[in-house]
């Protein structure tokens, strides 16, 4: 892959072979940011899963103290009173099977989180197709299939991100924007962090954490040391 010149500058300030502590990390991913928007900074975990094994997947959700810095839209499979409780939470979309067609057919995609309550997953589980391979299919390991629509909601609003191993075990996140202060990244970064690490599965031997770099948009990579967690 071929880097563009300011990409090269600022990829020459990091030490490829050096693990910096959290606050030097976040403090060096900004000085790197040079892109003329507010690139979102994000984090790859790398771990010493197997996802093969259902025993060693993760996946879960926190909600970051500082939010993403990115408006979430909203979309809400419910009926009945459901339907004007997630109104009335700030939901962006509300529906039932009308959507279907929407989603199958129009390839209406218009919206970043998808919740459901319970009794409406026959009609969502019809979606697998789509909303599964774009990570977008509700899941109650995430919060996003519950009766509990006003919390769902409000949650994500405030900055909450899923978090769930790919395909060759690495977590990716994103912890708010470049514009954050060091501060702000700091206190997101450590909450994920926590939560992976809760998350731990207990039959894996050996080492969990095996690195976590660090990341603007358009920045290089800031390798962060794993020795504390």
């Amino acid at each position: 892959m071929k880097h563009g010149k300011k990409y090269m500058e600022s990829a020459k300030q990091v030490n490829r072979e050096t693990f910096y502590e959290i606050e030097d990390a976040v403090a060096l991913m900004k000085k790197t940011a040079v892109a003329k928007f507010d690139e979102t900074v994000e984090v790859h975990i790398r771990t010493g899963c197997d996802g093969r094994h259902a025993e060693q997947q993760i996946r879960g959700a926190v909600v970051l103290p500082n939010g993403t810095g990115k408006t979430v839209r909203v979309l809400v499979f419910a009926k009945g009173d459901k339907v004007s409780e997630a109104e009335a939470a700030g939901a962006d979309y509300v529906g039932g099977d009308e959507l279907i067609p929407k989603i199958q057919n129009d390839g209406w995609l218009d919206f970043d989180v998808v919740v459901a309550t319970p009794d409406m997953m026959g009609v969502v589980g019809r979606l697998g197709k789509v909303l599964g391979p774009k990570g977008l299919m509700p899941n109650p390991k995430a919060g996003t299939v519950t009766m509990d629509v006003t919390k769902a909601i409000n949650d994500i609003k405030a900055g909450k991100i899923e978090y769930r191993l790919d395909k060759t075990n690495i977590i990716h996140c994103p912890i708010g924007k470049v514009s954050f202060t060091e501060e702000q990244l700091i206190q997101n970064l450590n909450t994920l962090l926590e939560a992976v690490v809760k998350a731990r599965p207990s039959v894996l031997k050996g080492q969990f954490l095996r690195s976590i770099t660090l990341s603007s948009t358009m920045g290089p990579g800031v390798k962060v040391s794993v020795a504390k967690y």
